[in-house]
């Protein structure tokens, strides 16, 4: 009687190569729930873009200064024309420096704050033709994004 020469997998065979792809698949999973929990963060901070642009717009369609005629022509400061008037809310709303510690767009989900100081001498201009109003959107209690831009007396 003639042996039949099998060929087959051992037990130890087996047992490496089932070790070998749990470990891969578990570094396979751990990579994909990364991806997971951070697929939202790009939604989140592009809301928070909107609500920190939405704020900059509305600042910056206000008047650069409180006794700064309509339209803004004579400026501030120029002859004949009162010299501009500082940064202080009075909670009208009317010129940049209102908003200065006072966001006007609330998100229950973002925490916003606005800046508005005096910056003209960091752009070469008196410091008091020029405006650096910096808008900040908190998304969580590390991560936040501001948006900083100059409002000139013109």
């Amino acid at each position: 009687m003639r042996l039949i020469n099998t060929r087959g997998v051992t037990l130890i065979e087996t047992i490496v190569f089932l070790v070998v792809v749990s470990i891969a698949l578990a570094a396979l999973v751990k990579v994909y729930s990364f991806a997971v929990v951070n697929s939202v963060d790009p939604v989140v901070r592009t809301r928070a873009l909107e609500l920190a642009q939405a704020q900059m717009d509305e600042i910056l369609s206000r008047k650069f200064a409180e006794n700064t005629p309509s339209g803004g022509v004579p400026a501030c400061g120029s002859s004949g024309v009162p010299a501009c008037a500082g940064i202080a809310p009075d909670g009208e709303f009317d010129d940049v420096g209102d908003f200065h510690g006072n966001p006007t767009i609330s998100d229950p989900n973002h925490t916003i704050s606005v800046s508005v100081t005096e910056a003209g001498a960091s752009i070469g201009l008196p410091a008091a033709q020029a405006r650096l109003i910096a808008v900040t959107v908190s998304v969580t209690a590390s991560d936040s994004l501001t948006l900083s831009v100059y409002k000139t007396n013109f």
